[in-house]
């Protein structure tokens, strides 16, 4: 099946892209390997282990990686192009002494091999706690590697 069927089955539409922050570009492509600038969870905003809770920044995470897959598609025309995800870099806004960073993460590395199988889905991951623009739980960087 399909990434974007699979996507359907689960209920999740892709979101659409926004507009960017600065003088920079969504991905750049060298061989076959992207590098996406980061995706923020736009619609969550908050300090995870203040205002949001870890279930709420874990629901950030994969609303950040959302955004990833959405300008992954629009890159190379189809997710099915994507033949492994190499490693994610989690920025989560958090308060000084939050240490689980790596349980938000989780919705993020959840919602990919649940989406793409553990061969490709699975991936290198850091997770640290940051401040972050406009405010958002979480952002994402990504290198994937496409046909």
């Amino acid at each position: 099946m399909r990434p974007e069927e699979k996507l359907l089955e689960m209920g999740i539409t892709l979101p659409q892209k926004r507009a960017k922050g600065g003088n920079y570009v969504s991905c750049v492509q060298t061989g076959n390997l992207l590098y996406l600038s980061g995706s923020l969870s736009y619609d969550t905003i908050g300090k995870v282990g203040d205002t949001l809770s870890i279930e709420e920044g874990y629901q950030a995470a994969k609303e950040a990686i959302l955004y990833a897959l959405t300008t992954i598609k629009e890159e190379v025309g189809e997710l099915s192009r994507v033949k492994k995800f190499v490693k994610l870099l989690g920025l989560i806004n958090t308060t000084y002494d939050f240490t689980s960073q790596a349980k938000v993460m989780n919705g993020a590395s959840d919602l990919l091999v649940e989406l793409f199988g553990e061969e490709m889905g699975s991936h290198a991951r850091t997770a640290v706690g940051v401040m972050l623009p406009r405010g958002a739980a979480v952002e994402i960087d990504v290198v994937v590697e496409v046909e």
